[in-house]
Parts: structure tokens; C-alpha cells; sequence
């Protein structure tokens, strides 16, 4: 069985022949995205691997007629390939499932950053200020916490907030008994009302679209704390400068944005982005932005190729795959 790996980093082309050859699978690397113009570098392979760039209908038409019969993405989140297609047509569709510790560890390292006011001090020792004057912090201990989403990110999130002593708030459509140990399930409008800080760790959907808008800010407390590590579709971007401009926010912590795709991982040092939103909210003191590097661990690196190459075996095998994320579609 053969597979081309878009998108792919120096660091990933020792890990897809490692992985390759544990488990029989011949792995073609490329820097390019994946396009309608290069689709013939599917020609001969059954599976394409690619990362967080859009995989539409014509794209998946072409790859057919190539004989892929898996799309495998080394991502966590699936919604940048037309998953549903894929499915009516017979292509397997597959994510990644990596370890939870990656951006747990970073989502805290973040809330911590953020309510401490670093990126104001750092801002400040650059240039040799060494006043304390605006860079007051809080406590995480006193404060109530609520975390959206508890999946393996979100429970290990908890996980880690527990030692700190914070009341945690969390919500889920699926409750785990054992968050419940650590964390009290309530409402989203709880969630709103009470916490002085909100972490969000669920998937892009319809249902999580603008979850955060001019209309659930109005229900949270003054000077709210925001975090995400998850997608950038959960939080409207206007609304979340015009909290931020009131003072409705009081700060705010993103390793994502909307329409982030065209810009992270690119290097535009020399030039704008074009993307007139992210420039205000990096220029925000107390607004810290990272390009969606929360996932960037060794580890998670290693289980996102490794999982892309699993699919390709359990495929080859004849398996159903724990990973394939529109198995329903394709059993009508």
C-alpha cells in the first residue's frame, strides 16, 4: 500500500519512513499542499495524508479516480476535509488521536501566562522597564474555572487545575464520571454566569460555531478571562475585540483564530497578513497569541504520524478503524 503525506515538516520525514516500515506501508513525502493542480501525485497510492488544509469535493473526486480510498489528516479536528463526501464516495476519512498532555500542558501554561501578565512584563524587560506599575496578577486558587469540553484534553486540563485548589466548572454533552470528581457539570449559561475564567477545549461543528458571541459575553462576569486552544470558529473574532475594547474581557489567550489557515505556518515577517483582526488582537497587551502551537510536542508529533500510518494498516487489513470519523456514512 502506498501513501503521499502533504504538507510535510523535516522533522515528520524520519517518523513516516519509521513508521513506513513497521507497518508495511510505502510513504511518499512533499512540502505541497495539497491541490487539484498536484493531484497526480496521487497517481498509484491509496491514502493521502495531509494537515489543516481544505480537502474539498473536487479534490476528492480527483483522488478517487486514483484509487484513495483513506484521507488521513494529522490533526485532531477533521472539518477542513468534506468528511460527509468522502464518505458517500467510499473514502475512508481518519484523524489523529494524540497524547492529551501536549495541549493540556500548554492550555495551562497559557492560563498562567495570561492572569499573570506576561506578555506585558517580558514586553517591558526587553526594553529594560522594570516597573511594577500595570502588571499586578491573580491567583488561580481563588478563582472559578469552566472548561468547555471534556474530552482527554479537556479531563486532563482539569486534571492539572485540580492542584491549584480553583473551583472547576465543567460542560459536556457526554458527562465522564470521572471528572466529576474533580468537577461540578453545569450549564452553559452556569458556565457564562460564574467563571472567571473559561477554557474551551471542544471541536469545530455547527453546534460550537460563535459559542462565544456578543450574546453569551453580555451573560459573563466584567473582565472575564478567555482561552483557546481548540478552534477558532468557537469564538467570534468581532466580538471578542469589542469585549476586549470595553473591558467586558478582561484578557485572552489564543493558539487559534479564524481563518487562520492562510496564514500559520507561513512566515510574514517581511509583510501583513492580510488579516486585519489578528494584527489588532496581537496588539493587545494583554491578549497573548501563539500560531496553533499547542499540539507541537515530540510526542504529539510522533502520534499523529503514527496514527496516519496505523489507518493506512487497519485499511490494508481489511479493519474498521477506531479513527474513521464518517464509518456511518459509508455502512448506508
Amino acid at each position: 500500500m502506498k501513501m503521499t503525506a502533504f504538507s510535510c515538516r523535516k522533522d515528520e520525514e524520519e517518523l513516516f519512513a519509521w513508521f513506513g516500515k513497521q507497518y508495511g506501508i510505502e510513504v511518499e513525502t512533499t512540502k505541497a499542499l495539497p491541490s487539484l493542480e498536484n493531484a497526480d501525485l496521487l497517481k498509484g497510492c491509496q491514502a493521502a495524508c495531509v494537515l489543516t488544509n481544505p480537502v474539498d469535493r473536487a479534490l476528492i473526486d480527483r483522488w478517487y479516480e486514483y484509487g484513495v480510498r483513506l484521507i488521513s489528516t494529522r490533526t485532531v479536528g477533521y472539518e477542513h476535509v468534506d468528511w460527509r463526501y468522502a464518505g458517500e464516495r467510499g473514502v475512508r476519512v481518519t484523524n489523529a488521536a494524540y497524547t492529551p498532555n501536549t495541549v493540556a500542558e500548554y492550555t495551562v501554561m497559557a492560563i498562567l501566562m495570561t492572569i499573570r501578565r506576561m506578555k506585558i512584563i517580558l514586553n517591558r524587560y526587553i526594553s529594560q522597564d522594570f516597573s511594577l506599575r500595570g502588571i499586578r496578577g491573580r491567583e488561580l486558587g481563588p478563582m472559578t474555572v469552566g472548561v468547555v469540553g471534556t474530552g482527554r484534553i479537556g479531563e486532563r486540563v482539569i486534571e492539572l487545575l485540580a492542584a491549584f485548589g480553583c473551583r472547576i466548572l465543567a460542560y459536556d454533552l457526554y458527562p465522564k464520571e470521572e471528572v466529576r470528581l474533580l468537577a461540578d457539570y453545569v450549564s452553559l449559561d452556569t458556565i457564562w454566569k460564574e467563571c472567571d475564567l473559561i477554557t474551551f477545549h471542544t471541536p469545530a461543528t455547527e453546534e460550537t460555531y460563535h459559542m462565544v458571541n456578543r450574546q453569551t459575553l453580555s451573560q459573563m462576569k466584567d473582565g472575564v478571562v478567555l482561552i483557546n486552544m481548540a478552534r477558532g470558529s468557537i469564538i467570534e473574532t468581532k466580538a471578542l475585540i469589542e469585549g476586549l475594547e470595553t473591558g467586558k474581557v478582561g484578557a485572552a489567550a489564543l493558539d487559534v483564530v479564524e481563518d487562520e489557515g492562510r496564514i500559520y505556518y507561513r512566515d510574514f515577517k517581511e509583510g501583513p497578513t492580510g488579516n486585519h483582526d489578528m494584527a489588532v488582537l496581537s496588539a493587545m497587551p494583554n491578549v497573548l497569541m501563539t500560531p496553533h502551537t499547542a499540539f507541537f510536542t515530540a510526542e504529539a508529533v510522533s502520534d499523529m504520524v503514527e496514527c496516519a500510518l496505523l489507518s493506512c494498516a487497519r485499511l490494508l487489513a481489511g479493519e474498521e478503524d477506531p479513527l474513521q470519523v464518517n464509518a456511518a456514512l459509508m455502512k448506508r
